[in-house]
């Protein structure tokens, strides 16, 4: 499935991605942006450097702060994201931490999903809530039970789509004007589906959370993070939450990897989709496989939803093998191609466990009333040729069912 892939100034994405917010005519005729390596930026006199502390001047003056590398980047991914600012980070959990430490203070409510990846829902359980912030967790998948979730405490919404590990959807456009509706600020993760497949702020989300370190990056060479959104909040936590609370600033030579990444990405997600779609379908004809969730798949509980808010379907895959959790561990043990290993959006396809291994901070009584199941599998489909991927997973379930007869 291919929909309109425009910009908002009208030229496609892939070229937006490669040129957006860089001229080479200003740097000497360098095709790509120089890195600049410098912690500190020197001011004409004193006034000038009075000036641009007190936000009267615009420029750099430190890196923790803004760095031209990360200002084209950040320019690159808001425009990519049709939003009006950026912010760079150290990691996609620098991201998420700056921006929330920013928002929340201590007797604030958080409303968010049932299904949260586990470092998230570790940050907010055990970081935020020790600090007297509240996390309510409702099923947004039911509009009336986020309608029913606000209060005058609420302060901001978070949610993930589709959702780590199991691949739950939430319908942007009618949560974010909920939320719009109660004057609370909503987030939502897009690290899964990406500005190419979905834009959270063209459906009313305030704030785009992404883990560049995945698509965005797509070589598994880096780890940094990125918010995006209008340029009063993006400015709150450039200056709060990441200038203040977390120094979790980008470096300089991070900015270039994902820059060249981006140059990519779409045909990088057109293909991963693509795979995946074979592979789920292939899992799903498999007789040692319980269940596939992929929002592609006719059998997704979601799959309007999914046409209505993605352009392509992503790379990742959740499913389940009969045997349980002992089968599915086996399973990951016999593949030779497919690497085990957490992380995703990477050329290489990986597996890995949730419950034992990313959702590790809920306890079990956590993830099996947050949807996440002991048994569990999650694949992040990579770029080998699709033949390559189904006979390595052919192999396994041939491995497991030898074990069985044996």
């Amino acid at each position: 499935m291919e929909k309109n892939n425009r910009t908002y100034d009208g030229l496609g994405f892939a070229t937006q991605a490669i040129h957006y917010a860089y001229a080479a005519k200003d740097e000497q005729g360098a095709l790509n942006p120089p890195m600049h390596l410098s912690s500190t930026f020197t001011f004409e006199n004193a006034q000038h450097g009075s000036e641009m502390f007190a936000g009267e001047r615009p420029g750099h003056f430190y890196s923790r702060i803004s760095n031209p590398t990360l200002d084209i980047l950040e320019k690159r991914i808001a425009c990519l994201e049709q939003a009006e600012a950026a912010l760079s980070t150290a990691s996609g959990m620098g991201a998420i931490s700056a921006t929330l430490w920013t928002l929340l203070q201590a007797g604030d409510e958080v409303l968010v999903d049932e299904t949260l990846y586990g470092c998230t829902y570790a940050f907010m359980h055990h970081g935020l809530a020790k600090f007297g912030v509240t996390i309510k967790h409702v099923d947004m998948t039911d509009i009336e039970a986020v309608k029913k979730g606000f209060n005058a405490r609420t302060k901001v919404m978070y949610f993930e789509t589709p959702a780590n590990p199991n691949m739950r959807l939430i319908d942007i456009e009618a949560v974010c004007a909920l939320a719009k509706a109660a004057k609370v600020i909503s987030v939502v993760d897009n690290t899964y589906a990406t500005p190419l497949i979905t834009q959270p702020i063209c459906l009313g989300a305030d704030l785009v959370i992404h883990s560049a370190t995945k698509y965005l990056g797509g070589h598994g060479d880096l780890v940094a993070g990125l918010v995006v959104g209008g340029h009063e909040l993006i400015q709150r936590i450039r200056l709060e939450g990441l200038k203040d609370m977390t120094g979790a600033c980008m470096s300089p030579f991070t900015a270039m990897l994902i820059m060249r990444g981006l140059k990519t990405l779409e045909i990088r997600m057109q293909r991963h989709s693509q795979s995946a779609y074979t592979i789920a379908r292939f899992l799903e004809q498999r007789s040692e496989v319980k269940w596939v969730s992929y929002p592609g798949l006719e059998s997704h509980p979601q799959q309007r939803l999914a046409n209505k808010q993605m352009r392509y379907f992503g790379g990742m895959i959740a499913f389940e093998l009969h045997g349980g959790s002992a089968e599915g561990i086996a399973f990951m043990d016999a593949l030779n191609l497919v690497q085990r290993a957490v992380s995703l959006g990477d050329a290489e396809t990986l597996i890995q466990h949730p419950a034992s291994m990313t959702h590790s901070a809920y306890t079990e009584e956590e993830r099996a009333h947050h949807g996440i199941s002991e048994s569990l599998l999650r694949l992040s489909v990579g770029l080998e040729c699709e033949a390559d991927i189904t006979e390595d997973l052919l192999q396994a379930f041939d491995a497991i069912k030898g074990s069985r007869v044996a």
